[in-house]
């Protein structure tokens, strides 16, 4: 066991081909959340409460955080930008011939000799371009810009507007649109009902 910047390794686990079910569980174990969530409560305080899987060796079976300290160490645990947290090797390494063989998008070593002409002729920044940014909505949040609400055909991007003052103004002028629409679909205001009071005889 190896411990380094908040990292560990432990090469002692191994799975063979046949040892399906050992393989399933290393891979649970690989993929399991930093924080479990069934058992994560608020306290009627508004207390962090967090039910630990195993009790200490002194009986504490429950840790309490305020919600600030508990949301600090959450932020440690989020990774550093473009910091590889898996590591590959065999067929899968980055570095393998074979790599390109078994890998969905086909990348690895040789995939240049592969594709020929067509991969010279990219770019440096193309050849790094993974998915569209439209893809990327599409895949994460399931937003799906290329097909319109309405007709269900597909959508042409016109322009792509980055200037801050820009887009302040558009949205400044699309909420007001919004807030003219509603005062006009309201419906006409009326007098309060008139009451009458009728003397008993």
């Amino acid at each position: 066991m190896a411990k380094l910047a908040g990292f560990s390794l432990h090469a002692g686990v191994a799975a063979k081909a046949h040892q399906r079910d050992k393989l399933e569980r290393l891979c649970r174990y690989i993929s399991r959340p930093a924080v479990s969530e069934k058992r994560l409560s608020l306290t009627s305080t508004g207390k962090v409460r967090y039910e630990l899987k195993t009790p200490y060796r002194n009986g504490t079976t429950h840790v309490i955080f305020e919600p600030i300290d508990f949301l600090a160490r959450l932020a440690a645990l989020v990774p550093k930008p473009r910091v590889n947290l898996t590591r590959f090797h065999g067929v899968f390494a980055p570095n393998s011939k074979h790599r390109i063989h078994v890998t969905p998008a086909k990348r690895g070593k040789g995939r240049k000799a592969q594709f020929g002409t067509a991969w010279k002729d990219k770019t440096q920044a193309e050849r790094h371009i993974a998915i569209t940014w439209m893809q990327r909505l599409k895949r994460v949040f399931g937003i799906d810009i290329e097909i319109c609400e309405k007709c269900k055909g597909p959508v042409k991007i016109i322009a792509c507007v980055e200037d801050p003052a820009v887009i302040e103004k558009i949205l400044k002028h699309l909420k007001e649109r919004v807030v003219t629409d509603n005062m006009a679909q309201r419906p006409p205001s009326r007098a309060p009902p008139q009451i009458e009071l009728f003397e008993g005889s």
